[in-house]
């Protein structure tokens, strides 16, 4: 079949200079539209939208290692909400994925059901499990929620620190009641959640506010939270907390953004406005006064991006010395090509406890970053990096049985990490 097919054109070929005009004036078949990845993975998601489906993430991962027997990967920190400079300093495996599901009833009403498997070094549990109703008659603009889900206002990402949240917990709420144009959403809590098998921990129950959105200057808004905490605790009392947090766009400088935490809180009340320290294995845990001040700025001008963070945080326990801790540290990103991004890390922390020896603890890393552009907040993420920690003598003695075994007082770890989320 091959030998005649070509024998037949041999023969067609030379005719095509005979063609009449009217053939060879003919317009050319126009060529087959091309659909590029980017307009067909919009395409998929906006069908998934409209069908109500929901998927989203995050994942880290990796190849780790550490100059020398023994010695961890990552996590070296003295301990503080603030302390974790987690750029080379993660060491960890941690995915989640959420799926959720949207049903459009009529009439404006529509509900929903969502869940978050997560895994953590091979440990599987999930931290979002929960529906909603949405568009009542009576509340239209209200979403009513029940279940265990993330309630988050902001973090600080180069610490992986969500500073504002009260999600984590069995609980129900309320969400969007107009304030002026500010937005106020409710909650209530038990102390029961998936991670803990449905235990509810010193009977403890929490109520929680977050009014969102309070317009203050041009570029500038404002957020207030509180929560309120219950229970039977052998030490220390219930507790409650307060958390102010101001926004601000185009600080100083176009692109550059600045957020401002003041946080204070007592008992068992932690400063983000979840439960703090309830009893573990059938111990009971002291509650603490607490107070927080945090000062954040991101930006992203031309190839520069980063964050940096100024803070400090004292903690008094109601059954131990008061201490303080303060950190100083950012990231920077630096675009050197269309996919490649250099990344430096500084992290400068400090403990100091009533009656004893400050202790401190400094890390660097430098790393080599590939992603789709250069932003510094464009994932995913693939960096090749080196850290470099050191520590002083009394952050050695109170760390023995972690980083500081043997009374080590630096360390180096390697690796390449991969950060998505979607």
């Amino acid at each position: 079949m091959r030998t005649k097919t070509i024998s037949w054109l041999c023969v067609l070929l030379p005719l095509g200079h005979g063609l009449p005009a009217w053939a060879e004036d003919a317009p050319a078949a126009a060529p087959a539209p091309q659909i590029g990845a980017e307009q067909l993975s919009g395409a998929v998601k906006k069908a998934l939208d409209d069908m109500g489906f929901q998927f989203d993430g995050y994942l880290r991962s990796g190849f780790y290692g550490s100059a020398g027997d023994n010695l961890p990967k990552g996590q070296y920190q003295l301990g503080g909400d603030l302390q974790h400079y987690r750029l080379g300093n993660e060491g960890d495996t941690y995915i989640e994925f959420g799926v959720g599901k949207k049903w459009t009833l009529g009439n404006g009403v529509s509900w929903g059901a969502y869940v978050m498997p997560t895994i953590y070094n091979g440990k599987t549990s999930a931290s979002q499990v929960y529906g909603y109703i949405s568009g009542l008659e009576f509340a239209p603009n209200l979403t009513l929620w029940a279940g265990q889900r993330y309630h988050r206002v902001q973090d600080i990402h180069i610490l992986d620190n969500w500073l504002m949240q009260d999600g984590d917990n069995y609980g129900a709420g309320v969400d969007g009641i107009a304030v002026g144009k500010a937005k106020l959403n409710l909650s209530v809590s038990s102390s029961g959640s998936y991670a803990n098998n449905n235990a509810t921990p010193n009977n403890a129950r929490r109520a929680n506010f977050q009014l969102t959105g309070i317009e203050t200057n041009p570029g500038g808004k404002l957020t207030l939270t509180g929560a309120a905490i219950g229970g039977d605790f052998a030490i220390g009392k219930p507790g409650a907390a307060l958390g102010l947090l101001h926004n601000q766009k185009d600080f100083l400088a176009q692109g550059v953004n600045n957020s401002l935490f003041l946080q204070t809180s007592t008992g068992h009340a932690s400063l983000s406005g979840q439960f703090y320290n309830l009893d573990s294995s059938g111990a009971a845990q002291a509650g603490a006064r607490q107070n927080r001040v945090a000062e954040v700025v991101d930006w992203q001008r031309g190839r520069f991006g980063g964050q940096a963070v100024l803070g400090w945080q004292s903690v008094a326990p109601d059954n131990a010395a008061k201490y303080r801790d303060s950190t100083l540290g950012g990231r920077l990103s630096y675009g050197v090509a269309a996919n490649v991004k250099l990344l430096t890390e500084i992290g400068l922390t400090r403990r100091n406890a009533d009656d004893q020896p400050a202790q401190q603890l400094n890390k660097a890393t430098l790393a080599v970053a590939f992603s789709p552009n250069t932003d510094f907040w464009t994932r995913p993420e693939l960096r090749v990096y080196a850290s470099h920690y050191n520590w002083n003598n009394a952050a050695a003695q109170a760390n023995l049985t972690t980083f500081a075994a043997n009374g080590r007082t630096h360390a180096n770890t390697f690796g390449v990490q991969l950060e998505a989320w979607w």
